[in-house]
């Protein structure tokens, strides 16, 4: 037992449940490095090759030990690697290169270091050289200037089944059986004598001549190689007997003396001279796993480190015990290696990969802290330090960079262009549309660079229902002098509302410095790849109209692109089918500058609406006249909105509920599985007790519950592509109700999202709830006192009856005339109708309903018991009757997609489209294919309808 413990300098663990033996570890200026620092190689059984640097630095409490840029090197091989070797075995160099020497292979590599192509500073590239086939199983290697050549190091690889083969360099030389030969043992060579040493079965050091294995070939033979059956008998140069068996073998060479060859018994440490003759052997009381012999200050004695089985290292000068230290580990190698800032470092090796360098002796102390000196505190002169140095910190926070800034020139750019017009022939494939065609519209994707990138790849992500032929391109390099060119189809291939026509594209790609980088850009693809024109629908379920502050535009100048069946019409109805879905009438006024949109699917209004506003927008904005303006002035459709939600947490609930019954089934299954085999297993079977039939049973249940689970998670998306475009439409409606500012509807649009995605724990409602909360106790608190913030966990609610609630106070504040933005002032633009307007103050709220936000929740409380309204608000109004064909909402029900127009007679249809246009007093002349003759007394009943909303 010794006193001291190796002071641990580095250490690491090496892999996970790998093994490692004698031979695994090399120490040796690898990458030829002009400071002259060792590197740890390390190869596993595993196949796995590391290089490691140590760099620790030096601390008051000591080394710092591993950091993970200490690995410069990781890479596998694929095969057991049995031996590590460093040395100059590449024809027409002095470098040094690493012999790998597998089962079946022996492999050289060279190891270069190259200048950082990234902040992380230099890289480590490994590089094979050659490699030679080995045609029987390898034990070991060892390497020298065989023959006594200067300048190169040849290998010699021994095999399972005593077979020598000897590999100058890139060619194979020979192959030669050793004589009496049953088990491999360890081979060393020694070059002064130009010979191998190595321990046969029979427990004898023998040496052979190299020029003897050199000459010894069998005269039938004229070409040497490896598969030899047969050769001449070769004789040992001397033998010396150890009498056990040999664990390693070593030679310690001298400038000047002669060398020593050293052999580690079980029991015995043996030195003998070049010729055999004993110089002196050590006797171990202990089983001793692995020596090292190092360089010696004096001429002729012996320096070499042991390590034992009871984890300790003993340091011998000949046969003389010199220090003895304590490890924390067995190892199985050791080596001796000079790193930065510490020469000597001794390296070892366990089984389990632990590899540790460390040091003999103890560390001093690197620092003695002076007395400290007791003197008063001057606070004004702290303060005033104190200050000085805030100043200091402020001065440097402002200048510095804390996020990194944006390129001006990126090395890669995205353009995106969409073609105007559909393409002729398809490319739609997979749609699910019962046989229906859609078009698809071809997008031109250019990749420009500013220097040549390779292995580009371009992703393209569409949203669901859209698809794309191709979501995956692999470019092979993009020049600056002729950009890269892809095309892509865009098309509707799923029965579902789309609610968004942005698809993205994305290209990942290595630049000049070799970090990976990322560059997207936007395709804003146009309405007429999901709908297409149809005749105008008089009757619909839902009703949205949209007030201007200039005169109605020609829809057919609006629309160009999207008349069909509607043109030569003079532009006052249009209708839109999404293709597989309902229809979407469009009706402009000829006097009170109203438009109107209708359908029997309140979201499906929510893409042309957007269309509309836009397109007006654009064709108004072109002239320098007065600023347009498109408002909404009719109620929020509010029930219609929760509707959709109510839809959505339903299924979402539907989706829960089915999880917890095939848990339970699943769980009931395995037991009934577990008690019939149980008695199945039983030598005196019991009865089955009809447990067969219930096993049955359950698993038909289990069926059933997958299959609805299915349905419910299609249902599931359905509804949340629903409420997705209904949050769209609801937003854009409260935007042009509330005359927001773009930073405004962006909070919007955050606050409440569009964006409903189901396969995350935290849902759409939750989710929404907290964010309308937050804002209502923030930004739109009355006083300071009500900005009172008590979050609650994001867990799936009972009902949808807070959500609706909170979503239905946010419009309520908004339509007093708050802001969402911080600094605006109160707005006054908000759109009511008149009506409501001279019965606001009628309807004031009662002095017993209060707002109360406490513990996460807040709830309305009133006289009555409908808390779901809020008084005095444009909410509170009542409900039109389902006959009023120009009421904003139409019943409150979440219609599935509707079925494509039937086709209707000519004069039913001519009828039909006539009384759909609002104001019909100058139509008599009008002619086209959607404006024949009318009822007089119908459209003047219609005129004054309009002008009633």
């Amino acid at each position: 037992m010794s006193l001291f413990k190796a002071r641990d300098w580095w250490s690491t663990t090496v892999g996970e449940e790998e093994e490692f033996d004698q031979g695994c570890l090399c120490v040796a200026n690898i990458d030829n490095s002009t400071e002259e620092i060792d590197k740890i190689i390390i190869g596993s059984y595993h196949g796995i090759l590391r290089i490691f640097n140590p760099q620790p630095s030096r601390e008051e409490s000591g080394s710092s030990g591993y950091k993970p840029s200490d690995v410069v090197l990781e890479s596998s091989l694929q095969n057991p690697i049995l031996q590590l070797e460093a040395g100059k075995f590449v024809s027409g160099s002095e470098l040094l290169h690493l012999a790998v020497l597998h089962p079946r292979r022996l492999s050289v590599y060279s190891v270069a270091a190259q200048s950082g192509a990234v902040e992380h500073g230099t890289q480590y590239q490994l590089t094979l050289a050659y490699e030679h086939n080995l045609q029987r199983t390898s034990h070991s290697i060892c390497f020298g200037p065989f023959g006594g050549i200067k300048g190169k190091d040849f290998i010699c690889v021994q095999s399972m089944d005593g077979t020598v083969s000897v590999f100058e360099q890139e060619s194979f030389s020979f192959s030669r059986f050793l004589p009496g030969f049953v088990l491999p043992g360890p081979l060393v060579y020694v070059a002064k004598t130009d010979s191998f040493v190595t321990v046969s079965s029979s427990w004898q050091l023998e040496c052979y001549k190299y020029q003897v294995l050199a000459v010894a070939t069998d005269a039938k033979t004229k070409e040497e190689s490896q598969n030899i059956k047969s050769g001449k008998r070769i004789t040992p140069d001397w033998i010396f007997s150890i009498g056990e068996q040999a664990l390693d073998i070593a030679v310690v060479t001298y400038q000047q003396a002669s060398p020593f060859i050293m052999i580690l018994g079980e029991r015995n440490l043996f030195c003998v001279t070049e010729t055999g003759r004993l110089r002196f052997m050590k006797k171990f009381e202990y089983d001793v796993s692995c020596f090292c012999p190092y360089s010696s200050v004096t001429e002729g004695a012996v320096n070499y480190l042991v390590a034992t089985y009871t984890e300790s290292l003993m340091i011998f000068q000949d046969n003389s015990l010199k220090w003895a230290a304590k490890l924390e580990h067995v190892p199985v190698q050791i080596r001796v290696g000079a790193f930065k800032d510490l020469k000597g470092v001794i390296v070892t090796l366990s089984d389990s990969g632990i590899l540790q360098c460390s040091y003999l002796g103890t560390d001093p102390d690197l620092f003695i802290p002076p007395p400290s000196e007791s003197r008063d505190l001057n606070y004004a002169d702290m303060d005033r330090e104190m200050m000085i140095l805030q100043k200091r910190i402020k001065e440097k926070s402002g200048k510095s960079v804390i996020m990194p800034s944006q390129r001006s020139e990126e090395d890669l750019t995205i353009s995106v262009y969409v073609n105007p017009n559909l393409d002729d022939v398809s490319m739609a494939s997979g749609v699910d549309l019962d046989g229906e065609q859609v078009p698809s519209i071809t997008v031109h994707i250019q990749l420009k660079s500013r220097l040549l990138l390779e292995n580009v790849k371009l992703f393209v992500h569409p949203v669901w229902p859209l698809d794309a032929n191709m979501k995956m391109f692999d470019v092979p390099a993009v020049e600056t002098s002729q950009p890269s060119e892809l095309f892509v189809a865009f098309f509707m291939r799923g029965k579902c509302m789309p609610a968004d026509l942005t698809a993205e594209v994305s290209a990942k790609y290595s630049s000049a410095s070799g970090a990976v980088r990322i560059a997207t850009a936007k395709v804003k693809l146009p309405l007429k790849l999901v709908v297409k024109p149809v005749s105008p629908v008089k009757s619909a379920k839902y009703k949205l109209t949209l007030e201007s502050n200039k005169p109605p535009a020609n829809l057919n100048d609006i629309f160009s692109d999207l008349l069909g069946v509607n043109e030569g019409g003079q532009g006052l109805a249009l209708g839109f089918q999404y293709f597989g879905g309902p229809v979407v009438t469009v009706l402009a006024s000829k006097t009170s500058q109203r438009y109107r949109l209708q359908c029997d699917q309140w979201e499906g209004m929510w893409l042309v609406s957007r269309e509309l506003v836009s397109r007006l927008n654009s064709q108004y904005n072109r002239s320098k006249s007065r600023e347009f303006s498109i408002n909404f002035t009719g109620q929020l459709p509010l029930q219609e909105y929760f509707e959709l939600i109510d839809a959505h947490f339903e299924l979402r609930l539907n989706a829960e509920n089915c999880k917890e019954m095939l848990a339970q089934r699943a769980s009931q299954f395995r037991a009934i599985q577990r008690r019939l085999l149980t008695r199945f297993k039983d030598k005196t079977p019991a009865p089955l007790a009809n447990l067969d039939t219930l096993l049955e049973g359950t698993y038909r249940q289990l069926l059933h519950l997958a299959d609805a689970a299915e349905d419910n998670n299609g249902a599931l998306l359905l509804a949340s592509h629903n409420l997705s475009a209904g949050t769209s439409l609801f937003n854009l409606l409260i935007k042009l109700w509330s005359n927001m500012s773009d930073a405004e509807y962006e909070v919007l649009q955050r606050i409440i999202s569009p964006v409903v995605s189901d396969n995350v724990e935290q849902g759409w409602e939750e989710s929404v709830d907290i964010a309308v909360t937050h804002l209502l106790r923030t930004t739109l608190a009355k006083s300071v006192k009500d900005q009172t913030l008590n979050p609650q966990p994001l867990k799936i609610p009972e009902d949808t009856s807070k959500v609706k609630k909170h979503i239905a106070l946010l419009c309520d504040k908004l339509s007093k005339g708050a802001r969402l933005v911080d600094g605006l002032p109160t707005n006054s633009s908000v759109q009511m109708p008149s009506s409501e307007k001279k019965t606001e103050k009628k309807n004031k709220i009662s002095s017993t309903r209060k707002t109360v936000i406490e513990n996460g929740d807040m709830e309305h409380h009133d006289n009555d018991d409908n808390t779901e309204t809020l008084i005095g608000s444009q909410f509170a109004k009542s409900r039109k009757d389902k006959s009023d064909i120009f009421s904003m909402n139409g019943p409150t029900k979440l219609p599935s997609l509707g079925e494509p127009a039937q086709k209707v007679p000519e004069g039913v249809k001519k009828k039909k489209i006539e009384s759909l246009v609002p104001d019909l007093d100058d139509m008599y002349q009008a002619d086209g294919p959607n404006l024949p003759s009318f009822d007089e007394d119908e459209g003047v009943a219609e005129i004054d309808e309009m002008s009633a909303l």
